[in-house]
């Protein structure tokens, strides 16, 4: 196979990815948007997630939301679990790397928050472990998994929302996740600063 073709299946499986993932999760999108926007006008904050190019992920939306987006605007409330390395080796060493998270979360979060959990398998044990801990401090959640959304699809509680990629493909899941992760912040900022403007 040439260079180029390999080059052109890429990008044809991620278009396919993506537009997939608009036709199954299109409404749901917007409504982890608006669940989010909602509960940073309330003064909650977001908590977020992940493992490996997932805790790139988490720290990317994370630093459009405490710095900017695309408009100028306030920073919003938001931390990244993924990035003190000191905390997370004590608390893997202390404990174990499947508390990396949870601990945080009960550290840090409080009703009205919202734990972003992201995971292209659904069955990170850490992140689970961080949805357990959400729960029971009365945080909501949404997770962003792919394939068949594994056991996080499954421990999801009434009120959380799962947005799931149309794709198996790590790669694959991961291309959409950016673009989620960049819809839920362009919304996030229209809802909260430029609804009523032109």
């Amino acid at each position: 196979m040439e260079p180029f073709t390999r080059i052109e299946q890429h990008f044809a499986a991620s278009i396919a990815a993506k537009q997939h993932t608009l036709e199954a999760m299109g409404p749901r999108i917007v409504q982890a948007a608006e669940h989010l926007a909602e509960r940073l006008k309330q003064g909650g904050k977001i908590l977020v997630c992940g493992n490996g190019g997932s805790a790139a992920d988490a720290q990317h939306f994370v630093a459009e939301l405490v710095n900017r987006f695309e408009i100028e605007r306030p920073g919003l409330a938001a931390i990244a679990l993924t990035t003190d390395s000191s905390t997370l080796t004590s608390i893997a060493n202390d404990y174990a790397f499947e508390q990396i998270f949870a601990r945080q979360v009960r550290a840090l979060g409080r009703p009205g928050d919202v734990l972003l959990a992201i995971s292209t398998s659904g069955n990170s044990p850490n992140v689970l472990a961080a949805m357990d801990a959400a729960r029971e401090l009365g945080l909501s959640t949404i997770i962003l998994t792919g394939r068949d959304g594994g056991w996080m699809a499954q421990q999801l509680g009434r009120d959380d929302i799962e947005l799931r990629v149309g794709a198996t493909a790590t790669a694959r899941i991961q291309e959409v996740h950016i673009l989620i992760i960049h819809c839920l912040c362009d919304l996030v900022d229209w809802l909260l600063f430029a609804r009523g403007s032109s």
